[in-house]
């Protein structure tokens, strides 16, 4: 059975709803009658993307990248947040403790450096490119790396707890959780934000019929506007959805083999 997933942008419970309630209507627009999948962490974003049964679930686009065959593009979001621009990209955001003594990523060199998992953009990828303008003589700008942090919450966790010194956030994730839960999120600063890449899309692994595939579209892009979910994209931080080229993404591989051009951290 085909289903729809809304977990990489679930940053607290009230998002998720949220979403939840967005997906909902669009599929109720679409007249189709997925149900949503629940993947909460830990389980492993990389698993969900490696179902072939999903009609609309966000995927990193790196992985979707990758693939040797690309699950179909839906759409892409655009966040509301000034920096944006109107646009369908992102950033990350890399932080430090709030009340450290680090005031540039500079500070930082010598420290910790910490990331969510491998195959993260956001998480993982755009840190290090961003760090080839700082190689120099090309030796080790951190004494080690803690990786396997999962996602923003865990960074967060991790910097509060002392394990790391700086750390990456998917910007729009970054966002919500200020937005939507600022008490935990103001535990943390920037000091750092990477070039701006196409933000995560909406896709879909199954193999969907033209006509489902019309009205699925035809819904979301209803969604940007819809009164009656003008509560969830202010919740959401939400500006509307976009359809990019399956090709913006290319420059996301370029990118993975920048940062893959020296080794360690």
């Amino acid at each position: 059975m085909t289903t729809a997933n809304a977990r990489m942008y679930s940053a607290t419970p009230a998002v998720k709803a949220a979403w939840h309630d967005l997906f909902r209507w669009v599929l109720a627009h679409a007249g189709l009658q997925w149900p949503m999948l629940d993947h909460d962490p830990p389980a492993s974003l990389a698993d969900l993307w490696r179902r072939d049964d999903l009609g609309l679930a966000m995927m990193c686009g790196l992985p979707y990248s990758q693939r040797s065959i690309r699950p179909l593009l839906i759409a892409a979001p655009v966040p509301s947040p000034q920096r944006y621009g109107s646009r369908p990209i992102y950033f990350s955001d890399l932080v430090v403790k709030a009340d450290s003594r680090f005031r540039r990523l500079e500070d930082t060199f010598g420290g910790v450096a910490g990331y969510t998992v491998d195959d993260s953009f956001s998480g993982h990828i755009a840190f290090r490119r961003h760090l080839l303008q700082y190689r120099g003589a090309g030796g080790p700008l951190y004494k080690r790396a803690v990786g396997g942090l999962i996602h923003a919450r865990g960074v967060i966790d991790a910097l509060v707890a002392g394990r790391i010194d700086v750390g990456p956030l998917d910007s729009y994730y970054h966002d919500l959780l200020r937005r939507n839960d600022p008490q935990f999120a103001a535990q943390v600063r920037i000091v750092a934000v990477t070039r701006a890449v196409p933000i995560p899309p909406l896709v879909a692994t199954d193999a969907l019929d033209p006509d489902a595939i019309a009205r699925l579209r035809e819904a979301i892009a209803s969604a940007s506007h819809a009164p009656d979910l003008a509560g969830q994209r202010e919740l959401l931080m939400l500006e509307r959805f976009a359809v990019p080229e399956p090709a913006d993404y290319d420059v996301l591989i370029d990118a993975k083999r920048e940062a893959d051009s020296f080794a360690g951290w």
